[in-house]
């Protein structure tokens, strides 16, 4: 069975996380993904946080999966020429340089859109490429401070927080992957590409939307509150036994399922309680509501406590680590933890892809070497023959 996006071709020249990981997922989902890299080191990932002497980095591996590595150096003419080859042959080229990198080699927007009009040419910014900001450099948590989402984040005894996911990162790699498939979908009405453009800091905007909303409604910035979510009670984390770092579970109970909560802790007296009768004085009592909650919690671990609010129908997850959350067998059963195998370093669990299509089945397959498909693409792409290959490598081209 096809999948979605096979026939498309993508050059990946993107490095660190936002690039690649948008270009991942359009891997996952069937385009033909390439990651162009220099010749003497790749990508920055590869070394970046080395955790293996002989192998490319886990940071790297997690974010290639499903391409092929093309090395060319675009600082030679010979490189350049052999890169509008490709180009030309190409549906989406996706970029996170610094601003202005590409246009000072002759290979920006403009000139490329000449040799292929059909191009999608995507970048990746942490300011964009036009506002004030615009000659910034960006990483994530500057695009969190600059996005809203760290004055909102933590408790309010404490200073605004940087949220360890990579919304800035990761989360802007999706967002561009959605832009590149709305901008072939265009592609299809008008025969023309275009130039996508999602900036670091307006990725984090549109995730922070709630909060933006809330300043309006209030007319004041949003304090931080912790894990407290709105007025509901119970509504945040509560301890388990046996008391350990994340023995914790996230337990939020809307009106109607106050009921079940005090049913489960076998104390349906509760909500006869004038205490905790309303949602109201749920609120106003919280302290003392709380208090009962983590007394039941504590004398059971995180997931009986999930699973005993779970079948009861009130929303209750453990707070796993991210060792519990490599061998979580739900995980495991949806294919999001998944075993790959990388040449020099053998076997390691990476993501799967989150999307699931009936009839676009995904495959994980193992990340590139550098440069590991470099004389068949230049081959079927640019009409290279292995003895010419040869002299291009020994000239520093490829």
């Amino acid at each position: 069975m096809d999948q979605a996006l096979k026939g498309v071709r993508i050059i990946d020249m993107t490095h660190n996380q936002a690039g690649p990981a948008c270009t991942q997922i359009l891997g996952f989902l069937g385009a033909d993904v390439i990651k162009l890299e220099e010749p003497k080191g790749g990508d920055i990932a590869r070394v970046n946080m080395r955790d293996h002497k002989n192998s490319d980095s886990l940071f790297f591996l997690i974010l290639n999966a499903n391409k092929r590595s093309l090395t060319l150096n675009l600082k030679t003419d010979a490189g350049k020429d052999l890169f509008r080859k490709v180009i030309a042959q190409s549906d989406v080229l996706v970029e996170n340089f610094g601003p202005g990198a590409l246009d000072r080699l002759g290979l920006g927007y403009e000139a490329l859109s000449k040799i292929n009009p059909r191009l999608v040419y995507a970048t990746i910014k942490g300011f964009g490429t036009y506002g004030p900001y615009a000659g910034f450099k960006s990483f994530e948590p500057v695009a969190q401070a600059m996005g809203g989402a760290m004055s909102v984040t933590g408790f309010p005894e404490n200073p605004p927080t940087y949220v360890y996911p990579a919304i800035g990162d990761s989360g802007t790699g999706m967002h561009m992957a959605i832009g590149i498939l709305a901008a072939l979908q265009q592609r299809h009405a008008t025969g023309r590409g275009q130039h996508v453009e999602v900036s670091m800091q307006d990725a984090v905007v549109n995730l922070v939307r709630v909060s933006l909303r809330d300043h309006q409604r209030f007319g004041h910035p949003m304090p931080r509150t912790g894990n407290q979510l709105g007025r509901n009670v119970p509504g945040t984390t509560y301890a388990c036994a046996p008391g350990g770092p994340n023995d914790y579970v996230y337990l939020y109970a809307q009106p109607q399922m106050w009921p079940a909560v005090a049913k489960v802790m076998g104390q349906p007296e509760l909500t006869e309680d004038a205490r905790f009768k309303t949602l109201e004085a749920r609120w106003d009592n919280r302290t003392e509501l709380d208090a009962i909650v983590e007394a039941w919690t504590r004398q059971r671990s995180k997931h009986e406590v999930m699973r005993l609010m779970g079948d009861a129908g009130v929303p209750c997850g453990a707070c796993q680590d991210t060792g519990e959350v490599l061998a979580d067998p739900h995980l495991k059963a949806r294919e999001m933890i998944v075993d790959v195998d990388y040449p020099t370093r053998g076997t390691f669990q990476t993501v799967g892809c989150p999307i699931k299509l009936s009839d676009s089945p995904v495959a994980v397959s193992r990340p590139p070497l550098l440069g590991e498909h470099t004389d068949a693409l230049l081959q079927s792409l640019c009409g290279v023959e292995p003895e010419e290959a040869k002299r291009l490598r020994q000239e520093g081209v490829v």
